[in-house]
């Protein structure tokens, strides 16, 4: 059987070494744990083995270590499950080596249990537990880590974890909100399309095929009908190869780092939408401030976390020159106010709460409110958007219904004549 080495910490707190013999490395860090040791370094002991069985062992230790810490990729919603759950569990009192533990034995978490498993056996083998999130899964992202980092340091781990899960679900019915609004008048431009080329390419060849039969001069809008069935008809693939290259062509230039600023800061200008995207950028921004501020990081590092956070570029960059300003040492409405893109009424109540040292609490009713805000703009623009495009579908639809009966008419008193 193996010989491990280790060196642990016991219960009071001091340093133990020395070695133990166990079929596999998980089963040294089982008898580990039974004798109430956290674990801090544990070797397979080389000279020790019989008959290969130390090579077979250090390659199975090593096979499992490989796929304990191997990083893996998590859904938004798996990342929030994973931090309200551990956050219960070290709210009730456990510590979070056993509260990984508890995770790691329910069935219903999961592929959550193998990114707990991983967890676990980083933390038992001394490292810090926002290093093991970096290292299990990039998902979790520098924001994320750094305020595990934080929790740890100030010992309020519970408390940070369960503020960073209502953010994380605040962000998510944000994102929700906003493209369930945007669902809605899709569908009814592309059944609007699909409409009009269902009239061209089927509908009116059928309709000049039955005209045709009775010999009668053709009038000058169904000859119009005519000639724009028959080119979509015959150069349909140019029409469909223009739109996708122009589609393909407009993505690969907004995706080039020298037009991308220049995109996001376009969309922020589209008429109405635009007012969506900048009051969304304003409860993102101001979410992601108030909760790094209110977890104990300080005013400049929130900001820098907060600037990674946003993905647009025009934005990063004013928020760039908010951190320049402030790491000078101006305040930051003052700042805010300077760099120009921030509202008055977001200005006012910023500067409320560095005049009363709330800052993070003013930041977070700022939040709540444009977080309103946005709701209403959300509504207006749904209610609005909804009838132009049936209005606009109507007109369409209308204008080939016209066109074909017109057809029919002029058809028919031409054969009476």
């Amino acid at each position: 059987m193996p010989t491990f080495a280790y060196k642990a910490l016991k219960v009071d707190g001091t340093q133990t070494s020395g070695e133990l013999d166990a079929s596999d490395r998980h089963g040294a860090m089982d008898l580990l744990d039974r004798g109430g040791l956290q674990p801090l370094r544990l070797d397979l002991k080389k000279d020790q083995a019989k008959d290969g069985d130390s090579k077979d062992a250090k390659s199975k230790a090593k096979k499992d270590e490989v796929e304990l810490t191997g990083p893996m990729r998590l859904k938004k919603a798996d990342i929030v499950l994973f931090t309200e759950e551990l956050s219960e569990l070290l709210g009730a009192g456990l510590q979070l080596e056993p509260a990984l533990r508890v995770m790691e034995n329910r069935e219903e978490l999961g592929k959550l249990k193998r990114l707990t498993k991983t967890l676990r056996q980083e933390v038992r083998d001394g490292t810090s537990f926002s290093a093991a999130l970096a290292k299990a899964s990039p998902s979790f992202g520098d924001l994320y880590c750094s305020l595990a980092r934080a929790g740890e340091v100030s010992g309020a781990l519970s408390t940070i974890l369960k503020r960073q899960a209502t953010y994380l679900i605040a962000i998510q019915e944000l994102q929700s909100r906003v493209m369930m609004a945007l669902i809605y008048p899709f569908f009814l431009i592309a059944s609007g399309i699909a409409v009009v080329v269902l009239f061209i390419t089927f509908l009116i060849p059928q309709l000049m095929g039955l005209l045709d039969n009775t010999n009668s001069e053709m009038p000058a809008i169904g000859q119009l009908m005519i000639d724009l069935s028959d080119f979509v008809t015959t150069w349909w693939w140019i029409i469909l190869g223009g739109v996708i290259a122009t589609i393909f062509g407009f993505v690969s230039y907004i995706k080039n780092p020298k037009n991308h600023e220049w995109w996001d800061e376009t969309k922020l200008k589209i008429p109405m939408f635009g007012k969506v995207l900048k009051t969304r950028f304003f409860v993102q921004f101001l979410e992601t401030l108030a909760n790094l501020v209110g977890n104990g990081l300080t005013l400049l590092k929130a900001l820098e976390l907060s600037r990674e956070a946003t993905p647009n570029l025009y934005l990063k960059k004013k928020i760039s020159k908010i951190i320049e300003y402030v790491g000078d040492g101006a305040a930051l409405s003052r700042t805010m106010k300077r760099v120009g893109f921030f509202p008055p009424l977001l200005l006012d109540m910023v500067a409320v709460g560095e005049q009363t040292g709330q800052i993070g609490e003013s930041l977070e009713r700022a939040a709540g409110r444009y977080d309103r805000e946005l709701g209403k703009d959300i509504a207006k623009i749904s209610a609005l958007i909804q009838p132009v495009i049936v209005v606009t579908m109507a007109l369409l639809v209308g204008i080939m219904a016209y066109m074909m009966i017109s057809v029919i008419f002029e058809t028919i008193s031409g054969l009476n004549t």
